[in-house]
């Protein structure tokens, strides 16, 4: 359980979030997802049991503060994320924060040993259903060095991905929405800044966090 404060229509409001989940292999083109499928299997990430995959991590891990610990072979992923609360569908922006050796052997495992980064705002989805696909995730890393850019009409529509969601979307659930390409590549970052922009009303939502990496001793 996460008992976040959120800002929904600007107002600080109480939200108690129980089950927190991840969709995986959540592009639209099919074709390209098989292929990066194929691309990370032969870097030994093993093949997802469905596509797109919904992966469970605890609720706990998500977090609004400035700051996480985790691995140094860690790093972030912007992705939009659907909230249900109080009977209403929420859409906001957060970093699936990855473990990328344990990715290797175990992705959902490198997904739940990492905390879950929030901003804090959400708009309501129903500002954003008839240009959702028009919503641009942005990522920078460091000292502003753009790691990730592109459109949601790259991922599966929130509606498909709200109707096939396993657990379903019920009040009290959050759900990461799929991400975009690393510009140059997967890699590590002291400070990650995201964001997810509608062109449409000419507004954002942006988060950012630093990350102190904790020590491996043998």
């Amino acid at each position: 359980m996460a008992d976040l404060t959120l800002h929904l229509n600007g107002r600080p409001t109480p939200v108690p979030v129980h089950t927190a989940v991840i969709a995986g292999w959540a592009g639209r083109d099919r074709a390209s997802v098989e292929e990066h499928i194929a691309e990370l299997a032969a870097l030994g990430v093993p093949r997802p049991s469905t596509v797109p995959v919904f992966y469970r991590v605890s609720a706990s891990r998500l977090t609004t503060r400035a700051e996480i610990e985790s691995t140094a072979s860690s790093s972030g992923e912007v992705e939009a994320v659907l909230l249900r609360h109080d009977g209403r569908l929420w859409v906001g922006v957060g970093s699936d924060h990855t473990d990328r050796e344990v990715e290797t052997y175990g992705v959902a495992v490198s997904k739940q040993l990492c905390d879950k980064p929030l901003a804090a705002e959400l708009w309501p989805f129903d500002e954003v259903r008839e240009h959702w696909d028009r919503l641009v995730l942005r990522s920078w890393i460091d000292d502003g060095v753009l790691y990730q850019e592109g459109s949601l009409d790259a991922l599966l529509s929130a509606e498909e991905l709200a109707g096939l969601a396993q657990p379903p979307l019920v009040d009290g659930t959050l759900m990461f929405c799929g991400t975009v390409p690393a510009i140059g590549g997967i890699r590590p970052a002291a400070a990650f800044s995201y964001e997810l922009e509608d062109p449409v009303r000419g507004r954002a939502i942006r988060g950012r966090y630093a990350l102190r990496s904790l020590p491996l001793v043998a």
